[in-house]
């Protein structure tokens, strides 16, 4: 397969996105295996190189089959080189406590918070999504807290799964674009995106509510959580990135 140059985010392709069509892979072989699909319950990814226009392939490999969890590898080879290995959980549903402790934020709805354009430049990929901030906070805002909050949905309405999230999660600039006036490249090195029980049912709504919060930059790195919840207030999936903090806008790009 090829990635339409549309999904180009900085040097290379969006990381979530190509996170994501390494979920299906996984999950493809899996279900393959199985004979009907399996919910996955996390995905990581490590971003080896910049994913260009070229033909790209996904290994994907079932390491373990259980009864209830099962486990996954992928590798997606550019040109014969490795640009990205990652893994997957995948397990049925089940008895058991049900439990959260991060609830939705108090914002306004989508349709009542203005619409917001990423630099094509900087991140072509946004040209698939709608990006709603549901605060004050703005990429390169200058602001004092590296966090934004946004309703986000693909603009051609898709319903939200697990593998819409894992784009949305990685869909809003780096939080450390709240502090800053000037851009700089902070490629993901690592994405992992662990998946609740309401991804199961689906949600009805296409919209998501998106968080993203530096929780610690130094030594040219830095350590991002996001949240995403459905419109009505349930919390879908939470992600977490290592993110390599360049010097310079033409600064070589991790993933």
């Amino acid at each position: 397969m090829r990635i339409d140059g549309s999904w180009t985010s900085w040097a290379g392709a969006h990381g979530g996105y190509v996170a994501a069509l390494a979920l299906a892979a996984m999950h493809d072989r899996l279900a393959g295996r199985t004979g009907h699909p399996v919910p996955v319950r996390t995905v990581g990814a490590h971003f080896l190189a910049p994913v260009d226009q070229r033909s790209l392939r996904f290994e994907a490999r079932v390491l373990r089959e259980g009864r209830r969890t099962s486990m996954s590898a992928v590798t997606a080879l550019q040109g014969g080189d490795p640009v990205l290995t990652g893994s997957a959980v995948f397990g049925r549903g089940g008895s058991g406590p049900a439990y959260t402790d991060l609830p939705a934020p108090a914002v306004p709805d989508p349709e009542d918070c203005p619409p917001l354009a990423l630099p094509p430049d900087l991140a072509l990929f946004a040209s698939h999504l709608e990006i709603r901030p549901a605060t004050d906070a703005r990429p390169l805002g200058g602001g004092e807290r590296a966090e934004l909050l946004a309703w986000i949905r693909f603009a051609d309405r898709r319903p939200l799964d697990a593998r819409t999230l894992v784009v949305l999660a990685d869909a809003l600039p780096p939080a450390l674009f709240a502090l800053w006036t000037v851009p700089r490249p902070v490629p993901t090195a690592e994405l992992t995106v662990h998946f609740t029980d309401a991804v199961d049912a689906r949600p009805a709504s296409e919209w998501a509510l998106v968080r993203i919060r530096t929780e610690h930059a130094g030594s040219g790195w830095a350590i991002e959580n996001s949240a995403l919840w459905s419109t009505d207030g349930r919390l879908l999936a939470l992600a977490r990135q290592a993110r390599a903090v360049r010097e310079g806008f033409d600064a070589p790009r991790a993933g």
